[in-house]
């Protein structure tokens, strides 16, 4: 059981923040299911972290700025950021759009997420 506590303790040390809050959210979930640890677990509320804002340096990438966001949220997934972000890093590569205005939507996006987070809804 050592062992398996043990790999179990590992992988959660890998995950962020927020995919740390899931697993323990789903395993308190799995654990309610069992009648004999039923009563005894006690599922606390979910802690979000405030983001760690970094401040905008005047000249920023596009790609300088998602790695900033990042940084500035870790707690966000990085695979349900992908879809929000991707179609505008790409028309800011393909198109040569305007980065402050990419930066600027980046950062909202990522404000966005952060609050759904905050507010339990997640979609």
């Amino acid at each position: 059981m050592a062992s398996v506590q043990q790999q179990l303790t590992e992988l959660f040390q890998q995950l962020g923040a927020g995919d740390q809050a899931t697993l323990l959210a789903f395993a308190a979930f799995l654990a309610s299911r069992t009648p004999a640890h039923s009563a005894t677990v006690k599922v606390e509320p979910e802690v979000i972290p405030e983001p760690e804002l970094i401040e905008r340096p005047a000249q920023e990438s596009v790609v300088g700025a998602l790695k900033r966001l990042s940084k500035s949220y870790p707690m966000l997934s990085k695979a349900e950021m992908l879809s929000a972000t991707s179609d505008l890093v790409a028309t800011n590569i393909m198109q040569g759009s305007d980065p402050v205005g990419v930066i600027d939507e980046l950062q909202e996006i990522f404000r966005r997420h952060y609050e759904q987070m905050k507010s339990g809804n997640r979609g």
